[in-house]
């Protein structure tokens, strides 16, 4: 799986990727020029006004959720701190937050915004990563769903739902192979996904995801 702790490359446009502390700091700068509240209500998320200016952003991310101060936008959590390309990723979150609806329609990477570029190299690092671990093990695979915090949902062989942040949804389906075809697994986004997070943000995602899912095999 690619490693996202290096470096943070918001667009392929970009010459090269910068230090994520870099980016960290021109995404706080954008933040704070907005009002917190509708920060909130476009992501999402609550904010705890603490009186004079100041306040408290509570974003869940996966199982966890993390505090960001207002108007400094330091993150502290439930346990320890968390990396720098997560902290980066949830100013991405809050800065790309636009307030639209999921649609209900599951779309793969390549149908994504930027998504045709780069979907080779998403699937080999979330879905084909999956075929190998489970092969067409499918009671294992909806065992580490559900200890992954998935939803069940009627679509292949097998399908779950996650909520990676308030708005932002994936889907895990797992098609299972016969003599003539190998199984298959891919990685779904709802539409409305790029409405929270660059292609970058929901590649990391996906990448999560499949991290989590293969934690207990």
């Amino acid at each position: 799986m690619p490693d996202f702790s290096l470096n943070w490359r918001p667009s392929r446009h970009e010459h090269a990727a910068r230090p994520l502390a870099d980016r960290a700091e021109e995404l706080r700068a954008a933040l704070q020029l907005q009002d917190p509240c509708q920060v909130a209500a476009n992501s999402g998320v609550s904010f705890l006004d603490l009186g004079s200016g100041h306040g408290e952003l509570h974003i869940p991310l996966w199982d966890k959720v993390y505090k960001l101060s207002w108007p400094e936008l330091n993150c502290s959590g439930e346990e320890a701190l968390p990396p720098a390309f997560q902290q980066t990723l949830l100013l991405y979150y809050l800065n790309t937050a636009d307030g639209a609806p999921a649609t209900g329609r599951w779309v793969s990477f390549a149908d994504l915004p930027e998504g045709r570029f780069y979907h080779l190299a998403f699937q080999g690092y979330t879905g084909d990563e999956v075929v190998k671990a489970f092969g067409g093990d499918i009671d294992s695979f909806r065992w580490a769903c559900r200890s992954a915090g998935g939803s069940e949902f009627a679509a292949g062989d097998a399908s779950y739902i996650f909520q990676a942040l308030p708005r932002l949804s994936l889907m895990m389906t797992y098609w299972l192979g016969d003599e003539d075809f190998p199984s298959s697994c891919k990685v779904l986004f709802d539409e409305s996904a790029c409405h929270y997070l660059p292609i970058d943000g929901c590649a990391l995602m996906g990448s999560s995801l499949v991290r989590r899912l293969l934690r207990p095999v």
